[in-house]
């Protein structure tokens, strides 16, 4: 097992969901974080906590030292001012967690292309630059890891999900290539997949699609019943402290798995993808997704 405490480590996406919750977990092992995310106000308000919490642990140990740097992902000067600000401050990186992501929902007929190519800007060409940054600093220091927050939905496209979906299975992709070209630099890659999780995903998927569904036509019944059923699948949804524990796992375990996976439903959902024929798996899902579908206007 590797210690955490003192890895310099950076994660963006910090100021909601799995984010929020592996900065609580990674300041209580006395990582030294650096927390980026959109949201300054957000920030700021997690690490007061952070610090008041800390403040009243036992005197052996150490505050954490936490660092803030409200970015976007999606522009070049915010990711290189990620970097430099955490060499500025520490002198090295030992861990990237890319966590920062949104979801996008509707057919993919009416789905303007700039809200798709906006989708993968955050959650795969904003990824990627910010990597791309970190890795000649790890390489230099002949070691580091780089965890990606992936998801079921990297193995497993649903309907009226294929754009976020697609992300992650690009993410899938590019972190599986990239751990065979930084191996031999003592740099690990880490992919995290979640299944459901209680965050404010849902919500966000559902403001950020509603402009382009408003006018769904064909569609509309459908949607309106999937968006439904899958806000009712928050009944299996597991807590946000279940993924931060496999982060935290990646960045720990000596020899760390390439996928970790969770929760049940989710390793239940990739077994299955593997197990069943194609037509059989995608029958199922969408039997799961849409229990009774409404018939489409036309």
């Amino acid at each position: 097992m590797r210690s955490i405490g003192k890895q310099v480590v950076i994660l963006t996406g910090a100021s909601a969901g799995i984010g929020e919750t592996t900065a609580r977990w990674l300041a209580r092992q006395g990582a030294f974080l650096v927390l980026a995310a959109r949201r300054g106000d957000r920030l700021e308000k997690l690490r007061s906590e952070l610090e008041s919490v800390s403040s009243e642990a036992p005197a052996q140990r150490s505050l954490p030292q936490i660092h803030l740097v409200p970015a976007d992902v999606t522009l070049p000067a915010d990711r290189r001012r990620i970097v430099d600000e955490t060499l500025a401050r520490f002198g090295r990186i030992d861990a990237l967690i890319n966590n920062a992501g949104y979801g996008q929902r509707g057919p993919i007929e009416i789905l303007p292309l700039e809200a798709i190519r906006a989708n993968f800007e955050v959650n795969f060409f904003g990824l990627i630059g910010l990597t791309q940054l970190v890795i000649p600093v790890m390489r230099r220091q002949g070691a580091g890891r780089i965890i990606n927050v992936s998801s079921v939905a990297g193995k497993i496209a649903r309907p009226y999900s294929s754009v976020y979906d697609s992300t992650k299975h690009a993410l899938e992709a590019i972190s599986d290539g990239l751990r065979g070209e930084l191996a031999p630099f003592g740099i690990q890659v880490v992919l995290i997949e979640p299944g459901l999780i209680i965050t404010e995903f849902m919500d966000v998927a559902d403001q950020v699609s509603l402009p382009h569904l408003r006018e769904s036509g064909p569609y509309a019944s459908i949607l309106e019943e999937s968006r439904k059923n899958q806000h009712r699948g928050r009944s299996i949804a597991a807590p946000a402290d279940v993924i931060a524990n496999l982060i935290l796992k990646g960045l720990s375990d000596s020899r760390p798995r390439l996928r970790y996976v969770a929760p049940l439903h989710a390793k239940i959902f990739l077994a299955l993808k593997w197990f069943l024929p194609g037509r059989t798996f995608d029958f199922l899902l969408n039997r799961i997704l849409n229990p009774t579908p409404p018939k489409p206007s036309l």
